[in-house]
């Protein structure tokens, strides 16, 4: 495992290797494995879980994580190849990766897309720059995919379901003001039909559909792992007997970069939140999401404050998986 960008890159196996590792390293959280190792945090987007969880988890195996904000704290980077850097960016991606990785171990980033270009945005060019320079393992801590995030969700559905093979798992957008990233969606999808879930993609209308790469992706995965996988409309029938619902807004990519039409979409289908009165139509689901969640927009208080609410086990997890990651990347 050279890199950790996108869970499309590696096998259910060696996926499923580090959620033992991290269910390892929930009972014996406190080694020195990575003692004087170094990884760099990039973050060209805020975090709460991210952030903590990398920093706490690097400390908790010995080894130091040096937190860089470029363009705050740290000089801005330029990621395009050939640019002519005349404008607010101070060094390029080819540099800055070569001297941190003559520093660390390992490095990471958090770069969210531009909402500008889908077409531009869907080639994921900012962690593709940092890998291609960079002469150490480089982790995604979210693009346009979440891959530990779905580490974290996958270590959940084990712990609440057991094996995951055949399980009812639906992902249902939600309300937001605001179009989001479908980074968490697009993870959310390939992570559940690599481990044979039987998947429901619950969208408000087609416009809601996730990225093609993705929808084959999900398609050709829950084959191979003789799971299921469809699209659908209709509310009850996505709740009906689900083992595990998933929660996360996104933005329709037909109005990528025109945020005032999407919000005005968006704002059709409030009646989306997760309520009660939806779980009651489940298997006794739990419920999870990756968390900020806006509570009584996305989720009511009382779907977030009840036993089968899992998103604080999901958030834990994160330090768990990315931990045992670390371990394979830089303990080896």
């Amino acid at each position: 495992m050279k890199h950790f960008l996108t869970t499309e890159d590696h096998s259910r196996d060696e996926l499923q290797s580090l959620l033992d590792v991290a269910d390892e390293l929930r009972r014996d959280p406190v080694r020195a494995d990575l003692a004087g190792r170094t990884i760099a945090l990039l973050f060209l987007n805020p975090s709460l879980r991210t952030r903590s969880s990398f920093e706490i988890g690097a400390f908790q195996l010995g080894a130091h994580a040096v937190v860089l904000e470029p363009g705050k704290a740290a000089w801005g980077i330029e990621f395009e190849p050939g640019v002519v850097m005349d404008g607010d960016a101070e060094e390029h991606i080819a540099e800055v990766a070569g001297v941190l990785s003559r520093y660390c171990d390992a490095l990471a980033i958090r770069a969210f897309p531009l909402f500008k270009d889908w077409s531009v945005d869907r080639e994921d060019r900012v962690i593709r720059a940092l890998a291609r320079h960079a002469t150490v393992p480089v982790i995604n801590m979210e693009t346009i995919v979440h891959p530990c995030q779905e580490l974290a969700l996958m270590r959940a559905v084990q712990d609440q379901l057991g094996r995951p093979d055949g399980k009812k798992f639906v992902l249902t957008w939600t309300y937001h003001p605001k179009p989001l990233n479908t980074a968490v969606a697009n993870s959310a999808l390939l992570i559940a039909t690599k481990f044979g879930m039987d998947v429901t993609l619950l969208i408000p209308e087609e416009a809601y559909r996730l990225d093609e790469r993705y929808m084959r992706a999900a398609e050709s995965q829950s084959t191979a792992a003789g799971g299921a996988f469809r699209v659908t409309t209709d509310i009850d029938e996505a709740y009906r007997d689900a083992e595990f619902v998933y929660a996360k807004s996104w933005g329709c990519l037909p109005l990528y970069g025109r945020p005032e039409e999407q919000s005005a979409l968006n704002a059709k289908y409030k009646h989306f939140i997760v309520d009660e009165e939806k779980m009651a139509k489940t298997a006794d689901a739990r419920f999870s999401h990756c968390l900020p969640l806006r509570r009584n927009v996305k989720a009511t208080d009382g779907v977030m404050d009840a036993d089968y609410c899992v998103a604080i086990d999901e958030a834990e997890n994160r330090l768990h998986v990315q931990k045992a990651l670390l371990l394979k990347l830089m303990g080896e």
